[in-house]
């Protein structure tokens, strides 16, 4: 069995879902601090005339300790509506838009007020579009006891519980594991190296590493997922 374990991020780039697509189970890894202005709860899409602008989801306001799994939503706020404004600009130039303005209203089709909950809702959505198999567990629900002493053995010890023969990580985290420490438990560890591909915007010049909302406006299932297989691994 080959394992991803990540953070669960809003509406991430196409890179994410190149990762799930290589794995056979997925971990929502939730159990950390919170970083504001990270990707947990924003993500960044094209603004109209060019450059790019963020979408992002109001939280309430929290201790700066506070893990991701106790992170809430602000209630009563109209982010979604607001969200959906600001990909209103695509609809004169995207060839998918109808079909991913739906995809994001199903994704909102969804109460709750954890963010954790919410974006892994998202990410059930957006590869039941894809056509892309994804068995997860959320982290904080699976009742683990692990010891952990730095932020490289998270995945190690989550690998060993789940009996995982390998493990895959975006390859940007290489530095955090002991590569020896996985091989003496008997776990291929790999890198994936996805190399992002340039896709017609209708506009110039191409804005790179944009939330899947865009390339999914601009890209069929089929040439999306051509894609993910764009990537090696080390």
């Amino acid at each position: 069995m080959t394992l991803g374990i990540m953070q669960p991020y809003f509406f991430p780039n196409l890179g994410h879902f190149s990762l799930i697509n290589q794995v056979d189970k997925w971990v929502v890894f939730d159990p950390v601090q919170f970083i504001r202005h990270g990707w947990i709860e924003r993500n960044r899409i094209l603004k109209p005339g060019g450059d790019w602008q963020y979408i992002s989801v109001p939280l309430v306001k929290h201790q700066r300790n506070t893990l991701i799994q106790d992170i809430k939503i602000r209630a009563n706020d109209p982010w979604k509506n607001k969200l959906l404004s600001q990909i209103q600009h695509y609809k004169k130039r995207a060839p998918y838009y109808s079909n991913v303005v739906q995809l994001i209203e199903d994704c909102f089709d969804f109460e709750t007020e954890s963010i954790a909950r919410l974006n892994t809702h998202i990410l059930e959505k957006i590869c039941a579009y894809l056509g892309i198999d994804f068995k997860y567990e959320v982290f904080s629900e699976m009742n683990l006891n692990l010891d952990i002493d730095g932020p490289g053995d998270w995945a190690l010890e989550i690998s060993k519980e789940l009996n995982a023969q390998q493990y895959i990580n975006p390859i940007g985290g290489q530095e955090l594991f002991d590569i020896d420490a996985f091989k003496k438990n008997g776990i291929e560890i790999k890198f994936l190296d996805f190399k992002n591909l340039e896709y017609k915007q209708k506009g110039d010049p191409f804005e790179a590493g944009l939330s899947i909302i865009d390339v999914l406006m601009f890209n069929s299932v089929e040439e999306t997922r051509e894609m993910l297989t764009n990537f090696s691994l080390v």
